[in-house]
């Protein structure tokens, strides 16, 4: 009777146990929990990213062309990172985030493999050639497009996910290690490019000889995949900057008229925020063509003072750096005949970023033209600064009136001469600005300044001492190149495109996106050189531990038993 009553009792929680899990599981299905124990909240996305995924009012089909077995151990951890971002993406976006990974090396066919690369390089993806080496010491080959293609209410957009420091080989750790850090910032972007309804304004300014709209037409069509672009003269118009979320000044070269100055100055008060791209001195290149010698002269802009009150000058000198992009050269070949050959110019830095703020952060190299040194002066206590571009320590700065010679060319430098040390070219200023105008007692003449502000609110701009840096160049044809490409070596520097872009999000950013792209994951490499060395060592130790600990515990147990029944 005991044994019955026992059975029943223990069928009875059994039901119970399994009702109770049943409901434990309806419930748990409604209400949302995870719990992020990693330091970084490496599996935690931003709240940006959380809200735009969660407003989502159509699917986003996300296609990422990086699986196969035989992918490099770095890809490998990449694409189990970019795995566990879109499931990430999809707990927040729901029906709404749906993806599939695809290898376009599948198949043996070579057209169709030939042809799928062709179709993903032109939507934009970038291939790249890895190499690994096996066990046995040799070295494989792989063609790769580590990126993405996103498709949103029948539009396509290309991302790219590998970054291209040039500091790092594209497939090593390092460089994939960045990439990873960023998978967050690129998807977000790319989604928000697609889904963006509410777009801010900006203006490039007209009216002091600044770059045309063909001589900044590529940045342009870059920048309007986020912003409505505009362009126009302030001409005493007051007010007339105050639609714009931000204002360009590229490269001015024509006297600032007073009153556009007193408009420019309050409509920074007011809280708009400028990019000024701003020579400190004036080189005419083309004349070198015609003579061996030209003369830099200082570029007199009448904004002097006004910058100077904001805190920053732009000298006016010119810098030559060991770090440089090359120029073509005419010279006779073994044949007697004249060849273009590339030489060193040093009057066209390149710069690489520091990666200390997320302007700057993980860029390419970036190309500059007679570009001066930026100082920070007369800084208020409520304006911070961070500089954002830098020359590098091989730097040789001239002041005043320069004799720009094209026989520098064929001069190997002298590092002796190359010692003024890493120059600032590039400053972001934020905070509460002092106006230009706040002690003057002739204002009135601007017309009706009752409402003139001698502070402004909360805001922020960027200076560089460049005004080429935002400049493509336009061939004979009239075809627009990219923004920093090189005509001479055929080569296009993407860092100046993405600084731009970077750095007109950041001043124009209402969103928190540029708080995505500052965040950093700590990813703990392994040596590959102990890896190397030590090998024979783990595999051992991996093949003989467990034997090891098996009879180890069976060895205790037989004591165990033996000692027990002995008793």
């Amino acid at each position: 009777m005991r044994i019955k009553n026992n059975k029943k009792k223990n069928l009875i929680e059994l039901f119970l146990l399994l009702i109770g899990l049943i409901v434990i599981n309806i419930v748990f299905s409604f209400v949302f929990a995870r719990f992020d124990l990693t330091t970084e909240k490496r599996f935690t996305l931003s709240e940006n990213s959380t809200q735009l995924l969660s407003n989502l009012n159509d699917e986003i089909y996300i296609k990422v062309y990086l699986d196969g077995a035989d992918l490099p151990v770095g890809f490998k951890r990449m694409r189990k990172a970019i795995k566990e971002l879109l499931d990430e993406f999809k707990i927040h976006g729901g029906q709404n985030i749906n993806y599939q990974f695809i290898n376009p090396t599948e198949s043996p066919d070579k057209e169709i493999r030939f042809g799928q690369y062709k179709e993903l390089y032109e939507k934009g993806l970038m291939p790249i050639e890895s190499e690994e080496e096996g066990t046995e010491g040799k070295t494989s080959q792989k063609m790769l497009f580590p990126g993405a293609i996103l498709v949103y209410q029948g539009v396509e957009l290309g991302v790219n996910l590998l970054k291209n420091d040039p500091r790092y080989e594209n497939d090593g750790e390092q460089n994939i290690n960045n990439s990873i850090q960023s998978l967050e910032y690129e998807f977000t972007n790319g989604i928000r490019k697609l889904n963006r309804s509410n777009r801010q304004q900006i203006a490039f300014l007209e009216g002091q000889g600044e770059l045309s709209e063909y001589q900044v037409m590529n940045i342009t069509n870059t920048l309007s995949e986020y912003y409505d672009v505009r362009r126009g003269a302030i001409l005493g118009q007051k007010g007339i900057l105050d639609p714009f979320a931000a204002v360009i000044v590229a490269k001015p070269t024509k006297k600032f008229e007073e009153k556009d100055k007193f408009i420019l100055d309050q409509y920074l008060m007011n809280g708009g925020k400028i990019l000024w791209l701003v020579d400190g001195i004036i080189v005419d290149m083309d004349s070198l063509t015609h003579s061996p010698v030209t003369v830099a002269m200082p570029n007199i802009l009448n904004i002097e003072d006004q910058l100077f009150t904001y805190g920053v000058r732009i000298n006016n000198n010119l810098i030559q750096d060991i770090q440089c992009a090359p120029i073509g050269v005419s010279k006779k070949g073994s044949d007697g005949k004249p060849q273009i050959k590339l030489q060193p110019w040093r009057y066209f830095p390149l710069l690489l970023s520091h990666n200390n703020h997320p302007i700057n952060k993980y860029l390419e190299q970036i190309r500059t033209e007679f570009v001066s040194t930026l100082d920070t002066v007369n800084l208020s206590a409520k304006v911070q600064k961070t500089a954002l571009l830098h020359s590098s320590d091989y730097t040789k700065v001239e002041n005043g009136i320069v004799e720009v010679r094209f026989d520098e060319v064929n001069k190997q430098p002298v590092k002796s001469e190359y010692q003024n040390g890493s120059q600032m070219l590039g400053v972001l200023l934020e905070g509460v600005f002092k106006s230009n105008y706040a002690s003057r007692l002739n204002v009135n003449k601007f017309g009706d300044v009752s409402d003139m502000k001698k502070e402004s609110k909360n805001t922020k701009m960027i200076v560089i001492a460049d005004g080429d840096f935002i400049a493509n160049q336009i061939s004979s044809k009239g075809d627009v190149y990219p923004i920093g490409f090189d005509r001479y070596s055929q080569q296009t520097y993407a860092g100046n495109r993405e600084f731009i872009l970077n750095a007109i999000n950041y001043l124009c950013d209402d969103s928190g996106l540029m708080d995505v792209r500052s965040r950093e994951l700590k990813l703990r490499l392994l040596d590959k050189n102990k890896i190397k060395a030590q090998r024979v060592w783990w595999q051992s130790l991996n093949v003989l531990a467990p034997i090891v600990i098996v009879l180890l515990f069976g060895l205790i147990y037989i004591w165990i038993k033996k000692r027990k029944y002995t008793r």
